[in-house]
């Protein structure tokens, strides 16, 4: 019987629809790094989502490893090229959190335009500031999409109903335009955007992209949407343009200081910038949790195995 080791805690259904598929699934809550190098040699297949990073120097110890399943969307924690090399299958799922991701920013954004973080804490204290409140409508305003994938795709989706204009820039898709969207160059991204929201990965092009060069680039000052990788964006830079109001306001589901878990900022050493940032009534933060829903939940966990038995089909005996 083939193995899969579970590194990370994942929703119960995909064990069972691994084991339903013939697989012995081994999981160690307590493991470290060292103890998985010890044992990963054992295993044809891995599920992950962020615990350690599956790097060359753990890899090359994965003698018979078939596949990678990633629970989730982004693969920076993953060596894909190096694991290429050696024939082993990466799989991820954003597909699974495509719908959470889209609703999660459109509620930020909302949270944002209707001043609902200020007035809710207002109200709270007896104060009913009506006017001091008064918000702002999607209705009308031009969104730009810089990454037009399932996440992207699904924001576009969700912004149907509330009558802005909806373009999108993808430098490696084209031929997208539909009923919810108009491709467009980065061009026309940044000469008619009132409304920014990333949908990348995080590779070595995307690695704070949107820094102060690429943000004065736009020709209105913007509202900007960020439910994608925090390293994608240069906080000082976003700091510095909320303060001189380039920015209008942020959305940030992500945050450049996350750790390899997303679970490791340490409140006794915040940065300076961060510190900043965490004052100003016009940013709207939420601790990387846009595809983290109980449905996405369950839906990451069926794509896995799905993919995992689609790989199955198309292995060759004997593999």
């Amino acid at each position: 019987m083939k193995k899969v080791l579970f590194i990370d805690s994942t929703h119960s259904s995909l064990r069972d629809g691994l084991e339903k598929l013939g697989f012995q699934c081994d999981e160690f809550p307590d493991f470290h790094r060292s103890d998985f190098m010890r044992i990963i040699n054992n295993y044809e297949g891995i599920i992950i989502r962020s615990k350690i990073k599956l790097d060359r120097e753990i890899l090359r110890k994965a003698r018979k490893l078939e596949f990678i399943g990633r629970v989730g969307s982004g693969m920076e924690n993953i060596d894909v090229d190096f694991a290429k090399e050696k024939g082993i299958h990466c799989i991820n799922a954003p597909e699974g959190s495509r719908s959470a991701v889209g609703e999660h920013a459109i509620g930020m954004l909302l949270m944002l335009f209707n001043n609902l973080k200020k007035g809710d804490a207002e109200v709270r204290q007896g104060l009913w500031l009506r006017e001091e409140n008064r918000g702002l409508e999607i209705e009308g305003k031009t969104v730009g999409i810089i990454g037009y994938g399932n996440m992207g795709s699904a924001f576009a989706e969700k912004l149907s109903g509330f009558g802005a204009q909806v373009l999108a820039y993808d430098k490696y898709k084209t031929g997208f335009s539909n009923q919810f969207v108009k491709e467009v160059s980065l061009e026309d991204i940044f000469s008619k955007t009132d409304i920014l929201s990333l949908h990348v990965p995080l590779t070595s092009e995307t690695r704070y992209m949107v820094d102060g060069e690429f943000l004065n680039k736009f020709a209105k000052d913007i509202w900007i949407i960020n439910t994608s990788r925090g390293k994608v964006v240069k906080t000082d830079d976003l700091v510095s343009m909320l303060q001189s109001g380039k920015i209008k306001g942020a959305c940030l589901d992500v945050l450049e200081y996350e750790g390899l878990s997303f679970e490791n900022l340490d409140n006794n050493h915040l940065p300076e910038t961060f510190s900043r940032l965490i004052k100003m009534q016009n940013v709207i933060l939420s601790p990387h949790v846009a595809g983290w829903t109980h449905e996405s939940n369950v839906k990451l966990a069926a794509t896995i195995v799905d993919k995992v038995k689609a790989l199955l089909k198309q292995t060759p005996p004997g593999k």
